[in-house]
């Protein structure tokens, strides 16, 4: 284990004392900094959780608990267990607490750290006083400080957590057998993620119905004649004849001017060429000269969510990456805590960032007094800090250079730069603008302009600027005007115009949303909060919801189903200020001003719980302005009115549409000739905004009704096709009718599965990939039906009794014999390799896809539990750390090059913690042992519990202090 702990010795007063943590890494820094007599220990974050109701013991399943693993009857009561993989961490913490005389519970400072803190005394049930350990940073002085400001567990911030818990537990459970039985078996809803895909479904309804408006500008170069003799600059024509030329900003996204751009002047290519050609010779002057001051303020410190936007702006990196470099730079103690709403700084802070832009910049960039930001969210937890550099005093970027690497490095830049700019005054500046004009041969006005803007004192840009996102109208007057010099020039002053010029142009439709976009647009509307917009992301990327086009995430099909049913049956589940004003009621319950059980009640059972009418959630500003919810008890229990063909057909126009079906989306449409119905799939990698009705049109005439009609299988009498899909070409065979159903309707919890099982149970149709040399339209029926075979049996091993098969898989054609399987060089050999060279091959030592061992792609140093050399090599399943007896695979968001050794102790150390994997064939008996073992510990009756333990607590409390 990374920063494992030797034990505890007695402190100066005599006490030893257990603290615990959610993160090995912090370990070594903190043991260090509390000294002897403090033994520190992870949990290795939550330690308990709501189980899944199939996971119930039996006899608790035929109870309350049985549907949600929450008793929605009796106060919402949730039904704990200890999480199958924390079981034996549980047991070395109780183990530890036995040698301990006080209990220290370090877990981070947000609701989350709370709950946690909760959870493990209602898991170790200690039998000595136990206290509550929170900080920012995790310095020597913070520490210290901390563990002089011992608390008590803030029971309303762990009501809270429970509330948001169970909340979307009965939001998950009630909503998702909606989506199975009208869309797709397998799909889940959530209280946000719905929301957050709603978001990304309406911008790319936007773009769809986008229409291009095009228009042009003249532009052209002008030199002063008069004492300001060669100095030229370029200007762009603003009026023609009075009137504003229209620009892109003009036009709505139907390709029409708007109605309070009516008065513009809207110029074509032909028409713009023609005032350059009536321009030509025309004498330019100067006709007006504007200047006014320019002030740009610094952007607040850090929060979580402009952390996560400016990273993916400055740095690349997605919102998972962002948070998890933070989270390592926190745990390491270089930067305060990473989860935060709130832009204050404590006087410290504010001492230390004025201090450093003084010594590095100059006394003159530095204010007399410290700048104040304010939260924008009323429910920003003030006590807490911005994100900033830890310490009382900040090192420079240049003096962590040689401990920090790649994306830590540049994080904790761009984290210190923020911090230090923040306290720096004003950039200020002046901002010049010149109208300028001639007349043309025809007598028209035109009228240019250009603008300047020239900074005069960088003030806080000298250590940092803001990132900003795109915008649609780039070409727009005034875009990068800034630090543009413009002559010094008078009304009257005669210019020399050369080089005048048209442009056409088109307007573009709305920008999709990025990670960064799409958490700034979350935070506005007062949906999810600081720790979950990360989260978030990663779970509608990860069901499929949106996928990534570059940066730009994109909603697929799939999500348009499943949007349109929630806004059509269930509209207030997805309605934006619904959904704000319920985090407001967490906040509320957090702070003690609401009632958990009566929110739930309300909730769930709406107008039938004891609280008839109450509005369950305000609007975002808390003014009331949500609207009383029916409940979403039993919403599965009537879906005759949903009609799941409707919900997944797009229409695409000229009696073109496209379906959202079982094996994915597809088109349908007459054929222009013939009027016959012509199906086709659609590729994955045609994003629905480019879904037209021509690209529509060439999909189903090249896919002929998506299919190559090869003949019949002599045996089945079923006919036999080839098809393009979304993996690829592929054969398959048709079984009753070939449109999607809607998907087989899921048992409820607890009920028997025999009948569901029956009444899913469909043929499904035999399916196989084409081989590289293959194609739709020259593959056989012969080649059709081999591949339809597939897996084949080769033979038998004498020696084992396995059954050898030859297959072709994702990484091309391989053999598998039990759970070893070895690469073919060829896919012919699926068909013609005997049972001799299948022996011979497993003769052979195994090698990694047909190739020898590679040597480690990174050493990285010793292990601090093992002390063995850990090495990053490159694995079957991806690149995974190893001391050379524990394998650990590396993340999704860990990159080789770049992983350091702590990262890689510490997801070693997470694997030991869990120990070995449980073997298939016990799979079933481990669970019921595990289910019994828990029923009579893990079940909390969460009232009384708070009580005994406050009782406790007191009489511990009682006892220290008289001893």
């Amino acid at each position: 284990m990374a920063g494992k702990s030797q034990g505890t010795r007695a402190s100066g007063d005599g006490l030893r004392r257990l603290v615990i943590v959610e993160s090995p890494s912090k370990i070594d820094k903190i043991s260090t900094y509390l000294g002897p007599g403090y033994q520190v220990e992870a949990s290795y974050g939550h330690i308990r959780d709501l189980p899944q109701p199939s996971q119930l013991p039996e006899d608790v399943k035929k109870g309350p608990y049985g549907k949600f693993a929450v008793d929605v009857d009796h106060g919402f009561e949730p039904y704990y267990v200890v999480d199958d993989d924390k079981k034996k961490k549980v047991n070395e913490l109780k183990r530890a607490l036995k040698d301990a005389d006080e209990l220290i519970l370090a877990t981070d400072r947000d609701r989350e750290g709370e709950a946690i803190a909760w959870h493990l005394v209602q898991a170790l049930e200690p039998r000595v006083p136990y206290r509550r350990m929170v900080f920012g940073e995790i310095t020597r002085e913070a520490i210290q400080q901390a563990v002089g400001e011992l608390r008590d567990i803030d029971d309303r911030m762990v009501d809270a957590q429970e509330t948001r818990r169970i909340l979307d537990r009965l939001y998950g459970y009630e909503l998702s057998p909606v989506l199975w039985r009208k869309v797709r078996a397998g799909l889940s809803a959530g209280r946000v993620q719905s929301v957050a895909t709603r978001l990304c479904v309406e911008r790319e309804r936007e773009r769809m119905a986008f229409v291009a408006a095009g228009y042009a500008d003249v532009t052209g170069t002008f030199t002063a004649t008069g004492e300001q003799a060669g100095s030229a600059f370029s200007a762009r024509l603003s009026s023609l004849d009075g009137k504003r030329v229209a620009t892109g900003r003009d036009f709505g996204d139907d390709g029409r001017l708007k109605a309070s751009s009516a008065n513009v002047a809207h110029l074509d290519v032909p028409a713009a060429q023609a005032l350059v050609d009536g321009l030509d010779g025309a004498s330019f002057a100067v006709r007006g000269v504007e200047e006014k001051p320019y002030t740009r303020r610094p952007a607040a410190p850090f929060i979580t969510s402009t952390l996560q936007q400016e990273a993916s702006r400055k740095l690349r990196l997605n919102a998972r990456q962002a948070m998890r470099t933070a989270q390592g730079l926190y745990e390491r103690g270089y930067i305060t805590y990473m989860r935060t709403d709130s832009v204050q700084l404590s006087s410290q802070a504010l001492s230390a960032a004025r201090a450093q832009a003084r010594e590095l910049y100059g006394p003159e960039y530095v204010p007399d007094s410290p700048r104040a930001y304010a939260s924008k969210s009323k429910n920003a937890q003030e006590g807490h800090e911005a994100i900033r550099p830890a310490g009382e005093t900040f090192r420079t970027p240049a003096q962590v250079s040689g401990e920090l690497r790649g994306d830590d490095f540049r994080m904790y830049d761009l984290i210190w730069k923020r911090t230090v700019a923040s306290q720096m005054h004003d950039a200020r500046g002046t901002t010049a603008t010149v109208r300028l004009g001639a007349t043309t041969d025809d007598g028209r006005d035109a009228e240019f302009s250009a603008s300047g803007t020239i900074i005069t004192f960088r003030g806080f840009l000298a250590a940092y600027e803001e990132g900003r996102d795109a915008t649609r109208d780039a070409d727009s007057e005034g875009a990068g005007d800034e630090d543009r010099r413009l002559p010094q020039v008078v009304a009257g002053d005669p210019l020399t115009a050369s080089d005048l010029a048209t442009a056409g142009h088109e307007t573009s439709p709305p920008a999709r949303y990025t990670e960064a976009s799409l958490v700034k647009a979350l935070e506005e509307k007062g949906i999810g909060r600081p720790s979950t917009f990360a989260s978030i992301i990663s779970t509608i990327v990860d069901r499929g919801y949106v996928t990534y086009k570059g940066s730009a995430l994109v909603p697929s099909w799939l999500a348009f189903a499943v949007t349109r049913l929630l806004e059509e049956h269930f509209p207030k589940l997805v309605d934006y200020d619904f959904t704000a004003g319920m985090e407001n009621d967490l906040d509320a319950i957090s702070r003690g001003e609401a009632e958990r059980v009566d929110w739930l009640t309300r909730f769930y059972f709406g107008a039938a719980g004891p609280t008839a009418g109450a509005v369950v959630a305000d609007g975002p500003d808390g003014s009331g302005g949500g609207a009383a919810l029916d409940g979403i008890k039993g919403l599965a229990d009537d879906l005759g009115s949903i009609d799941a063909r409707e919900i997944s057909t797009i229409p695409i126009g000229e009696g073109i549409v496209l379906r959202v079906g079982r094996y994915g989306p597809y088109l349908e449409g007459p054929d222009v000739e013939t009027g016959e119905l012509l199906k086709a799939s659609v590729p994955e990698d045609i994003a629905p905004d480019e879904m037209t009705v021509d690209k529509a049109r060439e999909l189903l005439t090249s896919q002929s009704d998506g299919d190559n009609v090869l003949g019949q299988d002599p045996e089945s009498g079923r006919t036999i096709v080839a098809r393009v899909g979304r993996y690829g070409p592929y054969v398959t065979e048709l079984v009753e009718d070939d449109a999607p159903a809607p998907a087989p309707e899921e048992p409820a919890e607890g009920a028997p599965k025999k009948r569901a099982a029956k009444k899913a149970a469909k043929v499904k149709p035999r399916t196989g990939s084409l081989f590289k040399d293959m194609s739709v339209d020259s593959v056989t029926l012969e080649q059709a039906l081999q591949l339809l075979s597939l897996p084949r049996v080769v033979g038998t091993d004498p020696e084992t009794g396995d059954e050898i098969t030859a297959q072709n898989g994702r990484y091309g054609p391989y053999l598998k014999k039990g759970t070893d399987s070895r690469s073919l060089e060829t896919e012919d050999q699926i068909f013609s390799i005997t049972l001799p060279e299948v022996l011979a091959i497993y003769a052979q030592p195994k090698m990694r896809r047909g190739q020898v061992a590679k040597p480690p792609l990174k050493e990285l140093g010793a292990d601090p539990e093992s002390g063995q050399p850990i090495v990053i090599k490159d694995g079957r399943f991806g690149p995974y750390a190893t001391d050379g007896t524990t394998n650990a695979t590396l993340r999704k968001d860990d990159d080789p090059e770049t992983v350091t050794l702590e990262r890689a102790a510490e997801l070693l150390a997470e694997k030991r913690a869990k120990g070995p994997a449980k073997k298939t064939a016990r799979k079933t008996a481990t669970k019921k042992t595990a289910a019994k073992t828990t029923t009579g510990t893990a079940t909390v009756k969460k009232t009384a519990a708070k009580k005994t333990a406050a009782k406790k607590t007191t009489a511990r409390k009682t006892a220290a202090a008289e001893s």
